[in-house]
């Protein structure tokens, strides 16, 4: 609250002091015209107008007194931004020091993990290994079955190549029949 009170209190001289900077051209303008009344002194607005310069000037001095003043709030106010960054960076070291202390915790979790990731590897292989072996007797399986089949398409083979001498023979036995009836015929037509 105090902080904010000064800070504000500093801007309201920052203020004064731009303002009073103003004050300063003009009270310097009136020097030039203070120094045109004391050659001339014609008027009664004159003399009006270097009494008023004179009160700029006193306004003036007192302007410098509040830049000083503002320079120093200035100086106040980085040195606040300073402050605050200081706090910050002490509440960021409070928050680093918890981290490492839940680091150490997570490290030695990462230690009991690699003991854990090192048998979930050896069960991986292992579970590939009863992968493979069970392909294997699915393959032994059908194996059997390809075997069977080919006892069994041999023996068909086998009848395949009988029933090729049986159609041979058949074949042979129409030549012989056809023979037959052409002498039987021959035969009889010698007997006519």
């Amino acid at each position: 609250m105090g902080h904010c009170s000064t800070l504000c209190h500093c801007n309201t001289w920052q203020r004064t002091a731009a303002h009073c900077n103003e004050l300063h051209h003009t009270a310097a303008h009136c020097d030039k015209l203070h120094h045109s009344v004391l050659l001339v002194w014609v008027t009664a607005a004159h003399r009006i107008a270097a009494t008023h310069c004179n009160t700029l000037q006193h306004c003036a001095t007192h302007c410098n007194t509040l830049q000083r003043t503002a320079t120093h709030c200035n100086i106040l106010q980085h040195t606040a931004t300073h402050c605050n960054a200081l706090q910050h960076t002490a509440t960021c070291c409070n928050t680093l020091q918890h981290t490492a202390m839940h680091c150490n915790t997570l490290q030695h979790t990462a230690t009991h993990c690699n003991t854990l990731q090192h048998t979930a590897t050896c069960c991986n292989t292992l579970q590939h290994t009863a992968t493979h072996c069970n392909t294997l007797q699915h393959a032994a399986t059908h194996c059997n079955t390809l075997q069977c089949t080919a006892t069994h398409c041999n023996m068909l083979q086998h009848t395949a190549t009988h029933c090729n001498t049986l159609q041979h023979t058949a074949t042979h036995c129409s030549t012989l029949q056809h023979t037959a009836i052409d002498s039987n015929r021959l035969q009889q037509t010698a007997t006519d």
